[in-house]
């Protein structure tokens, strides 16, 4: 049946839709002009600094309140700087560090180019405690493994953005570092035991005033057997609102996830994600198209007109949206962008991963520094869908800027045979030869790749650029705690002795 346009607009005012190009479409113009909350930016809609910025002033045409969100955790999961790399490091990097300074100054930087590019809300940083090694879809996007680390560095990123007038949201609630399924593929367990310690960060984010918290479809079944946290009332409500205090926005993680959708479809999964206490529903990651946006909007409608929705829980989460909205609309204008700027970012963000690369040498022979260019292989796993595929990493590419001659060899899973490998090795011939990794644990074939390899040339050099689990691989050991441009950078510097 139809409904309502008062109702459908207040649907609309829960969402954050994502869409495909550089300008907005038409459908998102009119959208927005009939009271749609706001868009989420990936980086497909991103090409540089002044095109984001005409982007959202042209959202902002059509609803002066409009919110723009984007994912810039900085490091692996970055859209502002996607074709370039990252020019900062991610998270564990910086708790590898562990200078909450330094935290707070880089996420305040981040946060003036970003309300300078008209984004509002940046869903960041991470609170999760990755105490999970074999975590496919957190690792370097967490601070650390301690929950008290997590959470200082957690505080720090929130003062820094909000400085800066961009709300920072703090995710995936209630936890998702002790899991090892991926959401967007299945929906993980929280083992009770390690409930309490993964809220701690959490509870940090509130206390230092975080304007959003996101959820995370991730089952506890301690607070819900049945419901993951999206979904669950027990734990939007019941703990995030009522025992942690939060009053803030509570945003989803990517509706269209297998985790949620995957029994209810995302119509479904949207009007149970606000059911339970949940203020905005984000999509797009995956779907951002009108049909979507609107298959959402009409299921909220329809939720309401058959009671599973009380209107009144919509009207309450569109007001906080709205709130927010507000919040970043004020403070944006008042904040000092030119306090910040690129050239800043960058010198600090890579003065970071500078402090955070640990090496270790195995060999009495001067293996570093590099003598003459250097042959190196990189190891490159499937990543998550969290990390755009197109974000380049590696050592290769900088090392090559400061020894030229430098040759790069990458292969995926699969490439890595025996007989390729030995092809490799002829190839490098006597050239330093420095073989990359990346979460060389969670990967069989590139640990017996990198056996291969090492086995034959024991005087070489192994960067490792994911979560180290060994450092007693190679003549020299650089564990550079992050996969971004600056943290190859970094590992380059350390093999050319440039820094």
């Amino acid at each position: 049946m139809p409904h309502s346009a008062d109702l459908l607009r207040l649907a609309d005012a829960v969402l954050l839709p994502g869409f495909e190009g550089t300008t907005p479409p038409d459908w998102l113009r009119r959208r927005l002009g009939e009271g749609l909350a706001g868009v989420v930016l990936f980086s497909r809609n991103i090409a540089g600094p002044a095109q984001v910025a005409a982007l959202t002033a042209a959202l902002r045409a059509e609803n002066p309140a409009v919110l723009v969100g984007t994912d810039e955790e900085t490091g692996e999961v970055t859209r502002l700087e996607v074709g370039p790399g990252s020019s900062r490091p991610g998270a564990y990097a910086l708790g590898v560090v562990d200078d909450v300074a330094l935290t707070e100054a880089l996420a305040g930087h981040l946060g003036g180019e970003l309300a300078a590019a008209g984004i509002g809300i940046d869903f960041a940083p991470p609170a999760d405690v990755n105490s999970n090694p074999d975590n496919p879809v957190i690792g370097l996007r967490a601070f650390g493994a301690d929950p008290d680390l997590v959470a200082r560095h957690t505080r720090a990123f929130v003062r820094g953005l909000q400085s800066a007038g961009v709300a920072a949201c703090a995710k995936h609630f209630p936890g998702h570092g002790d899991t090892s399924v991926d959401s967007h593929h299945g929906v993980p367990v929280v083992a009770a035991g390690s409930v309490d310690d993964a809220l701690r960060p959490f509870r940090a984010a509130v206390a230092e005033g975080v304007k959003a918290v996101m959820t995370g479809h991730l089952l506890v079944p301690s607070y819900d057997p049945e419901l993951p946290a999206t979904l669950s009332p027990k734990v939007l409500t019941g703990l995030l609102r009522e025992e942690i205090g939060f009053q803030g926005v509570i945003v989803t993680d990517g509706i269209e996830m297998t985790a949620v959708s995957g029994a209810y479809g995302v119509g479904g999964a949207s009007a149970r994600a606000i059911a339970a206490g949940a203020d905005a529903i984000c999509v797009g990651g995956e779907r951002a198209d009108e049909a979507t946006a609107t298959a959402i909007r009409d299921a909220l409608a329809e939720a309401v007109a058959r009671g599973l929705l009380p209107e009144e829980r919509l009207a309450d989460a569109a007001r906080r949206v709205r709130e927010l909205a507000a919040w970043v609309a004020s403070s944006g204008s008042a904040a000092d962008g030119a306090a910040f700027g690129p050239a800043g970012g960058a010198a600090l963000g890579l003065a970071a991963a500078r402090r955070a690369v640990r090496v270790t040498r195995r060999s009495s022979a001067p293996v570093l520094p590099l003598a003459s260019p250097a042959y190196v292989v990189e190891l490159a796993p499937e990543m998550n869908l969290a990390i755009d595929r197109n974000t380049p990493w590696g050592v290769g590419g900088p090392l090559a800027g400061l020894l030229p001659g430098t040759e790069t060899v990458r292969l995926a899973a699969g490439e890595a045979s025996g007989p390729r490998l030995e092809r490799l090795l002829g190839e490098a011939g006597h050239r330093p030869l420095v073989v990359v990794v990346r979460d060389a644990h969670r990967h069989p074939w590139q640990g017996e790749a990198l056996r291969h390899l090492v086995s034959a040339r024991p005087d070489a050099v192994v960067v490792e650029m994911g979560l180290p689990q060994r450092f007693d691989v190679g003549a020299v050991h650089i564990a550079t705690y992050g996969s971004a441009a600056v943290c190859g950078l970094a590992a380059a510097e350390i093999l050319t002795g440039a820094h």
